[in-house]
């Protein structure tokens, strides 16, 4: 009888091991790929110009709400990242470029974690000035 509770506390544990180790491999596979906004948003125009006052509001927003982890200059330096399990964009790099006005603004809005979602913690119009200041950042 002690034998035979022992091997289903055995199984038990070793079905556990084995679950909690796929889930963390599907992680790691998802957080390795490559993050990309449906098309539809994408496409979407930025209807806020880069005026001095927009960037002056999202640099703002930025300072409270991304700093933490992308870093003051966008490195992906900031003081949380000790906390994090990846490490957040470079916001930085040159290659932002590449991404639509859209696309940032879906991923400010829709977040992916350990990110999280400021679609309802931003206005919309917050969202494109920070959209509007990220675009500085490169260039710094």
């Amino acid at each position: 009888m002690i034998l035979q509770s022992r091997f289903h506390l055995s199984v038990a544990v070793l079905f556990a091991v084995l679950i909690a180790s796929a889930l963390v491999a599907l992680s790691e596979e998802q957080s390795k790929q490559k993050w990309s906004a449906p098309a539809a948003e994408a496409k979407k125009k930025n209807p806020v110009a880069a005026t001095e006052s927009s960037l002056a509001a999202g640099q703002k927003i930025y300072s409270k709400t991304c700093a933490k982890c992308h870093g003051k200059t966008g490195d992906g330096d900031g003081p949380a990242v000790i906390e994090l399990n990846i490490h957040p964009a470079k916001l930085s790099d040159p290659k932002l470029a590449t991404e639509s006005d859209g696309s940032l603004f879906w991923k400010v809005t829709t977040g992916k974690k350990p990110m999280p979602a400021y679609g309802k913690r931003l206005s919309e119009t917050d969202r494109w000035n920070l959209v509007n200041y990220i675009r500085t950042l490169p260039k710094r």
